[in-house]
Parts: C-alpha cells; sequence; structure tokens
C-alpha cells in the first residue's frame, strides 16, 4: 500500500510539473502576443476603416471568416512551430480589429485616458482571476456549459442589436460580456493547472481571446458612461 501511495504521489508530482511547465510557456507566449497587437492596433488606428460603419455585417462576417481560418490552422498545427507563427499572426489581425473602437474612443476628449483604463482594468481582472486560478488549484471546469451557453446567447443579442441600435442594451451587452470573459479567464487558466489543457499554443489562444474581449468590452462601458463627447 505504501508502494501505491509513493506511485500516486509521484503521478501528482508529474502531473504538477507538467502543468507548471504549460502555463509558464502559456504566459511567455502570451506575452509575445501584445506585440503584434499592438502593432496592430496602431495599423488598424491609421486606416480608413469607414467601410466597417457603412456595411457592419459585411464587416463582421468577412472579420469572423479570416479569424476562423487563422484559428483552425493554429489548431491544426498546434504541435508545431508554425502554430506560433499562425498564432502571432492571428494577434496582428485581431489587433488591427480593434481600429474601429480605438478610432470613436480617440475622437473622444478622454479617449486615451479611456483606453489606458481599460488596458489597466483588464490587467487587473486577468491578473487576480488568474492568481485566484493558480493559488486555489480550484477546478473550475464545472462553468464550461455555463459559459458556452452564454457566449453563444451573447453573441445572437450583439448581431440583433446591430440592427435595432439601442445604447442601453449594447452597455447591458458590453457588462454582461466582462462578467463572461472574466469567468472564462477563471476556467481556461483552471485548466491548465489541473492538466486539462497541455498544449501551450492552444491555451495562449484560449487566455488572449479571454483578454481581448474583455478589454473591448470593458472600453465600451468606459466609453458609454464616462466619455466626454464635448
Amino acid at each position: 500500500m505504501d508502494n501505491n501511495y509513493q506511485v500516486l504521489g509521484r503521478n501528482t508530482e508529474v502531473l504538477s510539473d507538467s502543468a507548471n511547465k504549460v502555463l509558464r510557456n502559456t504566459y511567455a507566449l502570451l506575452g509575445m502576443t501584445m506585440i503584434p497587437t499592438v502593432i496592430g492596433a496602431f495599423i488598424g488606428v491609421s486606416l480608413d476603416l469607414s467601410l466597417f460603419a457603412q456595411h457592419p455585417i459585411m464587416a463582421v462576417v468577412g472579420m469572423l471568416v479570416i479569424s476562423f481560418g487563422l484559428i483552425m490552422g493554429i489548431k491544426a498545427n498546434s504541435n508545431s512551430s508554425v502554430g506560433v507563427v499562425l498564432l502571432l499572426a492571428f494577434t496582428l489581425f485581431m489587433g488591427v480589429m480593434l481600429g474601429p473602437i480605438l478610432q470613436v474612443a480617440l475622437h473622444l476628449r478622454n479617449g486615451a485616458q479611456l483606453i489606458g483604463m481599460a488596458a489597466g482594468g483588464t490587467g487587473i481582472i486577468f491578473l487576480t482571476l488568474a492568481g485566484i486560478a493558480t493559488t486555489t488549484k480550484k477546478d473550475f471546469s464545472f462553468m464550461g456549459k455555463f459559459l458556452m451557453v452564454g457566449i453563444i446567447m451573447l453573441i445572437v443579442a450583439s448581431l440583433a442589436n446591430m440592427f435595432f441600435q439601442i445604447p442601453a442594451f449594447q452597455l447591458a451587452l458590453s457588462g454582461v460580456g466582462v462578467l463572461l470573459f472574466s469567468g472564462f479567464i477563471l476556467y481556461d487558466v483552471s485548466r491548465i493547472v489541473n492538466g486539462g489543457e497541455t498544449n501551450y499554443i492552444m491555451a495562449t489562444l484560449n487566455i488572449y481571446l479571454d483578454i481581448y474581449n474583455l478589454f473591448v468590452n470593458l472600453l465600451q462601458i468606459l466609453m458609454a458612461v464616462f466619455g466626454d463627447r464635448d
């Protein structure tokens, strides 16, 4: 029986070491993804994106097609360096796609401040929730189904609001988005810590999308509530 406990202890230690390695590699790659995102954001701000405003549905569909194409490529090459290259290309593209909202924000008198607040708030939320998931090692996998249902409903409601253009409804959706993507941070980091995700490229992709969408929703809330349009 003592031997069984020793074997179990070794397996647990190996799992912990493996999870820690995935977590370290994920955070390192996540840091790298911020570089092409910032570069892409500068490109997006400098581009004429009036087409997005004129044809928002076509723009969203085009963005989704390119995004899902890159995501599928990342997934198919998640065990090779090609996956890293595709991930960095994806984050560059996502940075460019920040252009429309950043342009709107920068037309506000306090737009730069709001962008900084959104970035800072995103960082604080991520570090707090990732720290909780890492230190407690609690399994948050039970949140998976709820979060997936929530994100589907959020997407459907957001598409519907593209037709109705109700500011109060958009603000409510942004609030729900902040809660949902905060939950996804707990869920995705917990999966790494507990051995549910062993591929650091896919782990980075998931957490990057959590952070990206959290930032966008926070910025939308800040612009709606504190935006100085005078």
